[in-house]
């Protein structure tokens, strides 16, 4: 199977840079669009061409196209905070369907025949039965979750339009960083639990908030089902591989380990780890967090010859950490 020349969007940023590994370790020529509003320069590994702009431009993905001779895309560029995209739909909608419109447009435009989409779980709203299957319905509950759905919805109506298949994964929580830390979750201010505790661990944040004690699960903290982002990695890969292997197909796949950590659960890792007690502040609920929110890995599983690596919370964390200190080290003491 002949690997073809793939454009990473947002592949300085932080799911997207592991692709980007993943696809260079593999061997497969690879390019990089980002406008590094959120992404960062250090993220891209030396050889890897870095085209500094944005999706929405047209001319320069026609240029990035037939420079690069790109047979597929793997799109991550988009805003993913989801109390922002209640505060500020219409960004939401520019950011992650407007320019996804763009984009794919381009692509086919561009003779493109393979397109791989990061989607999200939060496309599932707050489900009724947990793990949740990809049939389960799609009902977000915010802009951000509706933002994502609405390129899947645009990606194949496109598939059956055009000589295009696409790969929706629907991610779960993703955490951890690159094992060799080439890169990992840089962003500051991020939300991400297993992000904002690693920092509590070194210093760089006073406390953990533990939002909701009272939800229906073991200790009543929320359960979310933490995925290493270098197993998402190769899972793009894989994806890449099979729409490559048969293109008439599209999929649409969880990307989960299909078992669920508590809050509690995940701070007790970090103090496990870090063989520190990072301080706990018990806030409120936040609108919208389900009390459980697991995949249903069955159908990756079947599909692809995805097997995790790297399914352990302590590994995860490890891996977490060892990133925050070399972040501390490039940034120096910011």
């Amino acid at each position: 199977m002949g690997q073809v020349p793939v454009l990473v969007t947002g592949g300085a940023g932080y799911i997207g840079s592991h692709a980007v590994l993943a696809l260079k370790d593999a061997g497969w020529p690879v390019a990089v669009i980002d406008n590094l509003t959120t992404g960062f320069r250090f993220a891209i590994p030396d050889g890897v061409p870095l085209y500094e702009g944005d999706i929405e431009d047209g001319a320069l993905l026609a240029r990035i196209f037939a420079e690069q001779k790109i047979g597929a895309v793997m799109h991550f560029a988009g805003s993913i905070i989801v109390p922002e995209s209640v505060e500020n739909p219409l960004k939401y909608y520019h950011n992650n369907t407007a320019k996804s419109r763009a984009l794919i447009a381009a692509a086919v435009a561009g003779g493109v025949k393979h397109f791989i989409f990061s989607s999200t779980a939060a496309t599932y709203g707050i489900p009724e039965v947990s793990p949740v299957t990809e049939d389960s319905p799609k009902l977000p509950i915010n802009p951000y979750g509706m933002s994502k759905l609405m390129t899947e919805t645009m990606l194949a109506d496109t598939a059956r339009a055009h000589p295009l298949n696409y790969c929706a994964l629907r991610y779960f929580n993703v955490a951890g960083a690159d094992p060799q830390a080439r890169t990992g979750q840089s962003t500051a201010g991020a939300t991400h639990l297993i992000k904002v505790a690693v920092e509590a661990a070194l210093g760089k944040r006073s406390h953990v908030g533990v939002f909701g004690t009272d939800y229906d699960t073991p200790d009543g903290t929320g359960v979310r089902d933490y995925i290493h982002v270098s197993d998402l990695a190769a899972a793009h890969v894989l994806a890449l591989e099979a729409l490559i292997e048969a293109p008439e197909r599209s999929l649409t796949m969880n990307c989960g380990y299909g078992r669920g950590f508590s809050v509690l659960e995940v701070l007790d890792a970090v103090d496990r780890v870090t063989n520190h007690t990072i301080e706990r502040k018990l806030e409120g609920r936040r609108a919208g967090d389900p009390d459980s929110l697991i995949s249903d890995n069955r159908r990756i599983k079947a599909t692809l010859p995805w097997v995790p690596r790297y399914a352990d919370l302590d590994v995860i964390v490890s891996h977490a950490l060892a990133w925050e200190r070399k972040l501390t080290e490039i940034r120096g003491d910011a």
